[in-house]
């Protein structure tokens, strides 16, 4: 069920927010980037997930990969062979919707029978919702399956459910919500991309919870009057999240409306701007869709005009190609590619380049043998291993 608190007090709590952080300058938009200078190649592990979208490494150097139809794949060797899910609730695969993304305990990565942690969409056509499910994988099947977290507030459709998981080292973890859809769209008396600005919503933010999926101690928005679950907000609709392990640095990848995907350094507490503040237009209208720079909203790392369509996210800290050490790569959907966003140490862009994959990207992780991988989303969905040439 929706539930909503006064539109007057949440308009006032929103500006309250925005009005709390510091102003950035407008950033110029990025086009295509060129051809990647490292020499690469693509080599496919395994395929025949269909519409593959998560991917999480088993301590035994296997994955756990989910297709957004529903199901869960496990890599042995060459092949992908079905995973059983044990209590998983009626998943809603409309639109965008489906099994969405997987990541396991931090503490578990390395046990017999690890905690796995998936984002899904759950309802109905008419009203549905991000949901966090948590089940223990026991080698056959995950098993127990039980629902953690629920956004509070129902949408109609198939449009933007986000969700990206990402565990922080104090064993708390980050769920990106999307902000529900485009117009005509609406949710209660709104359009639906204005709830990125309503703290009495989870949609369109980046919510902290522990790993019971109950609000994290901490959050900064809760003292301002937002959701106790919330940890930054003014976010479209987030489709990669990344950690940096050398310098704790948080990044997320975000789909802009008509051009204007993003790249963002997220912080606690952050106010990132959607629908006030983008670098894309409206699909129907073509018309822009707020300004460039809003004062108290933080601008992205990198906007990119036209839209790639971002997916997963990894930064990478690997040996197998040290040219590439401390960037951060993107997939691409629409752009069928890998970008490649190398940072300095102040976590500023310092240039871009590309990996033309020929095939929808839908997620990039780094694995446990220090190659960078990325899953394909197509109907025979790929892992790949990117290695040198």
């Amino acid at each position: 069920m929706s539930h909503f608190r006064s539109v007057r007090a949440t308009a006032i709590a929103a500006a309250m927010l925005a009005l709390s952080l510091p102003a950035h300058a407008e950033l110029a938009a990025s086009g295509e980037p060129p051809a990647a200078k490292q020499a690469w190649r693509a080599v496919t592990v395994a395929e025949g997930v269909r519409q593959p979208w998560g991917m999480a490494w088993l301590g035994d150097g296997r994955a756990l990969v989910t297709s957004k139809q529903g199901t869960l794949h496990i890599l042995n060797g060459q092949t992908f062979d079905e995973v059983a899910l044990d209590g998983m609730p009626k998943i809603f695969t409309g639109g965008q919707g489906g099994l969405l993304d997987i990541a396991l305990h931090p503490s578990d990565a390395n046990k017999a029978n690890p905690r796995v942690y998936m984002t899904v969409s759950t309802g109905t056509s008419e009203a549905n919702r991000t949901t966090l499910v948590q089940g223990v994988f026991d080698g056959q099947k995950v098993a127990g399956i039980k629902t953690l977290f629920q956004v509070s507030t129902d949408k109609s459709g198939g449009q933007h459910f986000g969700s990206r998981l990402l565990w922080l080292p104090d064993g708390t973890l980050l769920m990106s919500v999307a902000d529900g859809g485009n117009p005509p769209l609406r949710i209660g008396d709104r359009l639906a991309r204005e709830q990125a600005q309503n703290p009495a919503t989870h949609l369109g933010a980046i919510l902290r919870l522990t790993d019971e999926g109950k609000p994290a101690p901490g959050n900064p928005l809760a003292a301002k009057g937002a959701l106790p679950e919330i940890w930054s907000m003014g976010h479209r609709n987030i489709q990669g999240l990344a950690r940096d392990p050398v310098s704790g640095r948080i990044w997320a990848t975000e789909h802009g409306p008509y051009g204007g995907d993003e790249l963002n350094l997220v912080v606690a507490g952050g106010n990132y701007g959607w629908p006030l503040q983008s670098y894309g237009a409206d699909y129907k209208t073509h018309a822009p869709v707020g300004k460039h720079a809003v004062a108290g909203m933080i601008n992205p790392s990198v906007a990119w005009v036209p839209s790639p369509a971002p997916s997963g996210l990894a930064v990478y800290s690997g040996d197998k190609i040290p040219a590439w050490r401390g960037s951060v790569f993107s997939g691409g959907l629409a752009a069928r590619d890998i970008r490649r966003v190398a940072v300095d140490a102040a976590g500023q862009v310092t240039g871009q380049d590309r990996l033309a994959i020929g095939e929808r990207v839908r997620d990039v992780k780094q694995g446990p043998d220090g190659y960078l991988y990325a899953l394909t989303d197509e109907s025979n969905g790929k892992l790949l291993r990117i290695v040198a040439q």
